[in-house]
């Protein structure tokens, strides 16, 4: 479950950061930032989870 939120959240991160950086608005960009670093940790934890299995 955690890599499909993962996944949406990576993209719904390169749609705001494009969109910021096509508007030169610095705080869109910023929280795509933020939601690529939300992703990668969700991504991750499901990797680590899957070996632990």
């Amino acid at each position: 479950m955690k890599k499909i939120a993962a996944i949406v959240l990576a993209i719904l991160a390169l749609a705001v950061i494009v969109m910021g950086i096509g508007n030169f608005m610095i705080p869109p960009v910023l929280t795509g930032v933020g939601f690529l670093a939300i992703a990668f940790v969700f991504f991750r934890e499901s990797r680590l989870n899957q070996f632990e299995k």
